[in-house]
Formats: C-alpha cells, sequence, structure tokens
C-alpha cells in the first residue's frame, strides 16, 4: 500500500472509536494516531483507514470485508500477519470502527505484557 497523508478528520473518529479503558494508551505514528495496551500496540490511523491487531479468528472474520487487507505499511509485500486494514467505509461507520477496535483491543490486552524498552535495549536491537 503506498503511503497516503491521514486526514486530519479522521483523527476524532478514531479517539472516539477507542474503549473507555484506563489501559489504552495514545500516540502519534504514521501521521496519524495509534492505541496501545499493556504495550502492545492495537490499533492505529494508517492511510485513510485504519489498521487493526486480531486474533485468528476475528483477522479471518475482517479480512473478508470487501476492502480489507493484510497490513502492509511498506507497500512491498511484507505484510504483518496479526494486523489488518480496515476498508476505508470504516471511517464513516462509528459503530462497526468501534465493534473492530473492541476486538483488536481485546486480542491485544490478552497477550503477556510487554516490558518498556529502556535506551539501551533500543540501541542492541538497532545493532542486529
Amino acid at each position: 500500500m503506498a503511503w497516503v497523508k491521514v486526514p486530519p478528520e479522521h483523527h476524532p473518529i478514531f479517539h472516539a472509536a477507542l474503549p473507555k479503558d484506563p489501559r489504552v494508551e495514545t500516540l502519534k505514528m504514521f501521521g496519524g494516531v495509534a492505541a496501545k495496551v499493556n504495550g502492545h500496540l492495537f490499533a492505529g490511523l494508517f492511510g485513510r483507514s485504519t489498521m487493526v491487531l486480531l486474533g485468528e479468528a476475528d483477522r479471518a472474520a475482517a479480512l473478508a470485508l470487501d476492502g480489507a487487507t493484510p497490513f502492509d505499511p511498506m507497500g512491498n509485500g511484507r505484510v504483518r500477519s496479526d494486523k489488518v486494514m480496515l476498508p476505508e467505509r470504516m471511517m464513516a461507520a462509528p459503530a462497526e470502527l468501534r465493534a473492530w477496535v473492541a476486538r483488536a483491543f481485546d486480542a491485544a490486552a490478552s497477550l503477556p505484557k510487554k516490558e518498556a524498552a529502556t535506551p539501551a535495549k533500543r540501541t542492541a536491537r538497532r545493532k542486529r
């Protein structure tokens, strides 16, 4: 998928779709907004839609939606197997978007808490 700037009007739609849970953290990413729980990224704006992390069954259901694709942030065929790009129409369907983001939150919240990377760990990862 070629990079497309996130429309600014999508930011409030995305924020409204996030679960009202104190564990949700938001951060700027891909020129938009992303959300994490327990250190795991579970949803984020990318291009004109939303990327979500889903469990296997939910991922199959999401990929069956017309216009959904595996998440390929660089557009080079190296997809993220656990993440799905929802169809662009989701940005105009707040209840449906909220339901998919909730599924993503549940999937990420069920994973073991991720240890925060320290500066030393980040440097070690870069050297690999």
